[in-house]
């Protein structure tokens, strides 16, 4: 293989500029050339494709978002689509291709394997939701700007003395939600893996109220639902003084973390490695710190799992 692309799609993530730099330096140290493909699965129909060199990753490692960008192309799920993408990829010489994003992106991934491209997905989403793998590029970054704000947001419901519903991403993963609420102390944690009662909710901030507990911290994941909804049937059940904050784009931007970057530097190395080998249609990831690679399709079957016991520690310590 001497000529190899690669591209980011979907949500952007904090790292997806490291796996960018690891991938496109990996290959010229094995002196294959590298290209870099713009705007996603959509700049690979159009043909928004150029060559990499040293200098083109050059001071993107610590940068947020992705120097490659991003779209969403409904054109690509369709057999038009991926034969404009096949005859782009044909026309650069192009025989392998690195694809970094979530499991929209690896099903694209799996798409032009079949069709005789060999593709490597590398997971890059804040959501922390591909199976296969503990952690995805820009899930700590993303979690420690979560963090950061609900440490600021504590500090107002403090001096208020005001129960605080906050809503943060994650799609239909509780990730961002159980690790922040975790790590900052949050006095309830709503997730869509446990099915907590909204009266069970409603006890624990009457409980608290009653012992003295002047403010509250909520944590909402937004595949449960709307934080301002939460919030409203709080106040009303509670007669708590209810704000709510949603965080929305914020935890997508921002300078990666350092997990972040080494993280993005390994997995973007693998990726290389293994199209040098000769695998296609595989995703790669960290399993107990150990870098592993799984076929696509058998990754995105498997259910991600949340650890509950962490959802139990956190009502344990929140009491």
């Amino acid at each position: 293989m001497k000529k190899i692309g690669v591209l980011t799609s979907g949500g952007d993530a904090p790292g997806m500029n490291a796996a960018i730099r690891a991938v496109a330096r990996k290959c010229i140290y094995h002196n294959v050339e590298v290209y870099g493909i713009y705007y996603g699965y959509q700049g690979l129909i159009e043909g928004h494709i150029k060559k990499m060199e040293l200098g083109s990753v050059g001071d993107i490692i610590q940068r947020g978002g992705t120097t490659l960008y991003t779209a969403r192309c409904p054109e690509f799920k369709t057999e038009e689509g991926r034969a404009k993408a096949i005859e782009q990829l044909k026309s650069h010489g192009i025989e392998g291709l690195v694809v970094i994003g979530g499991d929209g992106s690896f099903m694209g991934a799996k798409k032009l394997t079949e069709l005789g491209y060999p593709c490597i997905g590398v997971p890059g989403t804040i959501d922390n939701d591909i199976p296969a793998t503990d952690f995805t590029i820009g899930f700590d970054t993303a979690l420690n700007t979560v963090i950061e704000a609900i440490d600021k947001i504590r500090d107002t419901a403090t001096s208020h003395e005001r129960t605080y519903v906050i809503e943060v991403m994650g799609r239909n993963a509780g990730d961002i939600a159980l690790w922040a609420g975790l790590a900052d102390g949050a006095e309830t944690i709503i997730i869509p893996e446990v099915d907590d009662s909204f009266d069970d909710i409603v006890d624990r901030l009457n409980r608290g109220h009653e012992r003295g507990k002047r403010h509250s911290i909520i944590i909402v994941a937004e595949g449960v639902g709307s934080g301002f909804d939460y919030g409203k049937r709080i106040q009303e059940a509670t007669e708590l003084e209810t704000r709510v904050t949603v965080l929305g784009h914020t935890q997508r931007g921002g300078s990666p973390t350092a997990f972040d970057r080494v993280l993005a530097s390994r997995l973007g190395a693998q990726a290389v490695d293994l199209l040098l080998e000769g695998k296609a249609g595989r995703m790669v990831g960290i399993q107990n710190n150990q870098l592993v690679d799984h076929d696509i399709i058998e990754a995105l079957e498997t259910k991600h799992e949340l650890d509950l016991s962490m959802y139990q520690l956190s009502k344990e310590l929140s009491i």
